[in-house]
């Protein structure tokens, strides 16, 4: 109710300031109206225009100082770092283009202001002006296309000649579940038709395929680091899109089809909570928890750092709760992990 008072209140307010000014327009001698800017005009407005180019430089820095730690985390995949490089290199060159366009722009604004007996002076033509303007951006945009494409080949190198684990990731509203090849490391066949919940064989696998018999399927991603990890990726209903910000890796999952990705995790869970701007943001964000709680807030349950794969295409009304945590440990505690897994197979006797 206060809210509603409040909005009314403000409402009126603006309503009688803009009652007053009317009145105080209507009160003023009106001078000659004219649609020709006078000299005048063109001085307000080249301060005017400098004046912009001061905020936007302002409103830049603060936007780097203020958000930067919403930027990308530290990349923990092997080609994060070349992925980086490409991205910063960009930011690089498009801020100091702009930084440079965008003042003498303003500055010529103001420079080359109309005034009262000043004839204008142009050229027609500048046959060596549009080429310099011309092929200086050809050159970078250039550069900076193939660096990107020459990046993307390097990330999109799906094979299999390095024995990479083979992991399926599969999508639904509103939420994910991984396939592991098991011992022999191959994915059985499968198929959103066959289907069968009361069977338990939520991922539509054919059981009469051997592959199938010892997948594992479970809800929580497990990834071995410093092995190469081929993903295979279905949706069962809308598109949906696989991310996984640390990794620098996302791709669509679309029904119907087989999308894949690929990379190599660095940086295991337990060395990245060492980190000390993971540690950092760990006690900030408890800190505020640790305050809900003494406030009997909810969501004020101690948090702790995990790697995360979401859904980064908007699948419905729970897409922002679509996610999954993923852990990165050593080879020796993957392969413990794994081992204690139960399988397809096993899964479909005990249906039985």
């Amino acid at each position: 109710m206060n809210t509603v008072l409040i909005i009314a209140v403000l409402v009126l307010v603006a309503i009688a300031i803009w009652q007053m000014t009317k009145i105080f327009e209507l009160s003023q001698v009106k001078a000659e109206m004219t649609q020709v800017a006078t000299d005048k005009d063109n001085k307000y407005n080249g301060y005017l225009l400098f004046a912009f180019l001061i905020f936007i430089y302002l409103i830049t820095i603060f936007c780097f100082w203020k958000y930067s730690k919403f930027l990308l985390p530290e990349a923990s995949s092997e080609h994060g770092g070349e992925y980086d490089s490409l991205m910063l290199w960009s930011f690089v060159i498009i801020f100091i283009v702009q930084t440079i366009t965008q003042a003498l722009l303003h500055y010529f604004g103001y420079k080359y202001k109309g005034e009262k007996g000043k004839k204008a002076l142009f050229f027609a033509d500048n046959d060596r002006l549009e080429f310099i303007w011309t092929i200086i951006p050809v050159i970078v945009l250039a550069g900076l296309i193939l660096w990107g494409l020459y990046t993307w080949t390097n990330i999109m190198d799906i094979n299999e000649d390095d024995d990479p684990l083979i992991v399926e990731l599969y999508a639904q509203q509103f939420n994910w579940t991984a396939r592991y090849g098991g011992d022999d490391n191959v994915l059985g066949d499968a198929n959103v038709r066959m289907i069968d919940i009361d069977r338990a064989n939520v991922l539509g696998l054919d059981e009469a395929d051997p592959n199938a018999t010892d997948d594992i399927i479970v809800k929580e991603l497990h990834l071995p680091v410093g092995r190469k990890v081929n993903f295979k990726m279905r949706s069962q209903d809308v598109l949906h899109s696989a991310y996984m910000p640390h990794f620098r890796a996302q791709m669509n999952c679309v029904p119907g089809m087989i999308t894949e990705f690929s990379f190599t995790p660095s940086i295991t869970t337990a060395e990245m909570r060492l980190k000390p701007e993971i540690v950092d943001k760990v006690n900030r964000t408890n800190a505020i928890r640790a305050e809900r709680a003494a406030n009997g807030e909810p969501n004020s349950d101690p948090w702790e750092f995990d790697y995360v794969l979401l859904c980064n295409k908007i699948c419905g009304k729970s897409h922002y709760n679509m996610q999954m945590k993923i852990i990165v440990e050593t080879e020796e505690e993957y392969n413990e992990w794994i081992a204690s897994q139960q399988t397809f197979g096993q899964l479909m006797a005990s249906m039985e």
